[in-house]
């Protein structure tokens, strides 16, 4: 007869080949148990810099655009040099075009920019990008039927009313970000790194399409490039700049404060100018000429990679300090391609100085724009950096010409001594703008922007 089971008791049973174990003891009830301590919420990490600088409305739409139109900036004068060379077997004649062309854009660049300041980026950049487009279609046809050379050097200079694209994608940022210096600094900073992308794939590509498909390759998907890419661009409406058709000061060239950073961006540009010809030739002393771009790569590569950690970190003391401190660390690092020349000899570790020394150029171009925008009389911004741009073109050209010369009357070696040369003297003419600047000199009159 079954007995009545204890709460204490447990019931075996087998099953099959199981034993089963029940248990009579009684639960304490729900209510009763031992609340759980409820986790602690983590608190949400703070947004970075470049998170927040793309969470602007429109930000992500108009970079897409710009970055599309930047790429053939450095694809336009390796493919021209191809494409005249391998059909006229003259590498004088391809040069000779391409610095016209970069004449041409020294004169007519700045006007294109007072007209867009005037007029709007949409009203005037889509219109000057066709017409060069049609330039660099002209200049295909002439190379490919054979036209007279006089018709390269007119075909390529219609090519100047390239808009500067990016001084437009500046000028949205100083748009948007008017009164925030720190999220202005880091969008300068990404501008900054994105040139030294475009400048570090631009001519790679350019090279793979023009050796892979046929000269004018190069040429033709650059043009696509550039005019789908300000297509884009300007069709992003809401972040333009307003025109403004009569801006009440003075022009950027009459500016307090402006000339000094002109000269700056001069003796920069012959900075990278030198610094492009020397290593082409070092390399093709050693016997690795096709070695040189990838040299010249990496030297884009450090200078963007600081460019972007530049603008991650919030800058300290006034501007014009901080620019004499990056011309000091440039100037210092300048040294170092001259002597793993000089000591060395060796490509490989050439390559590894260029990577440290570019790591200064970034953020000096980032402190240089950041100052233009800011003596910049107000609208009239895409003018006063397209003079910036202008300046850094005929550094660059005067740069190519000077470390030229001294390869070929010299040695490859001392070459190197040109863009030491070049970054000292930025350093001292940095040194003058502090100094007046510490006066107000320059900086009364000035507008901020």
């Amino acid at each position: 007869m079954p007995q009545p089971t204890s709460p204490d008791t447990r019931l075996f049973t087998v099953t099959a080949d199981t034993l089963v174990a029940v248990d009579f003891t009684p639960r304490e009830p729900r209510e009763r148990r031992r609340p759980r301590t409820p986790r602690t919420p983590r608190t949400p990490r703070e947004p970075g810099p470049y998170r927040r600088l793309f969470a602007v409305p429109g930000a992500r739409a108009f970079t897409a655009g710009n970055l599309l139109a930047r790429l053939p900036m450095g694809m336009f004068g390796v493919s021209a040099i191809v494409m005249i060379a391998g059909s006229r077997g003259s590498y004088a004649l391809a040069g000779a075009v391409t610095a016209t062309g970069l004449a041409a854009t020294a004169v007519v660049a700045p006007w294109t920019a007072r007209l867009v300041d005037r007029h709007g980026q949409a009203r005037v950049a889509l219109p000057a990008t066709l017409f060069a487009v049609l330039g660099s279609l002209a200049l295909v046809l002439c190379v490919r039927y054979d036209a007279p050379d006089w018709t390269l050097f007119a075909a390529y200079a219609a090519t100047a009313t390239t808009p500067n694209t990016g001084g437009m994608s500046r000028a949205r940022w100083a748009h948007l970000l008017k009164g925030r210096p720190d999220a202005l600094h880091t969008a300068n900073s990404f501008e900054q790194g994105a040139d030294e992308l475009c400048f570090m794939l631009g001519p790679v590509l350019a090279a793979v399409l023009c050796g892979t498909f046929f000269p004018e390759a190069g040429t033709l998907t650059g043009a696509v490039l550039l005019l789908t890419g300000v297509a884009l661009f300007t069709a992003q409406r809401s972040t333009e700049p307003p025109a403004v058709r009569r801006a009440a000061g003075r022009a950027p060239l009459r500016a307090p404060g402006v000339r000094p950073l002109l000269l700056v961006c001069l003796a920069t540009g012959g900075v990278f100018g030198s610094l492009e010809v020397v290593t082409i030739a070092f390399a093709d002393g050693q016997g690795h000429r096709t070695a040189a771009g990838a040299v010249l790569a990496l030297q884009a590569a450090g200078s963007c990679v600081a460019g972007l950690l530049y603008g991650a970190v919030r800058p300290k003391g006034p501007a014009p300090s901080r620019l004499g401190w990056c011309l000091a660390a440039m100037t210092a690092l300048m040294t170092l391609p001259l002597l793993a020349a000089a000591l060395t000899g060796s490509l490989l570790v050439l390559a590894g100085a260029l990577l440290v020394a570019g790591m200064a150029t970034a953020p000096t171009m980032v402190t240089t724009m950041t100052l233009v925008q800011r003596y910049t009389p107000e609208g009239r911004l895409n003018e006063g950096m397209t003079l910036a741009v202008t300046g850094l073109l005929g550094g660059i050209a005067c740069g190519s010409a000077a470390g030229g010369w001294i390869v070929e009357h010299v040695s490859a070696t001392a070459g190197y001594g040109v863009p030491v040369a070049a970054a000292l003297t930025a350093f001292a003419v940095a040194g003058a703008l502090v100094t007046f600047g510490s006066s107000n000199r320059f900086i009364d009159g000035c507008r901020h922007h």
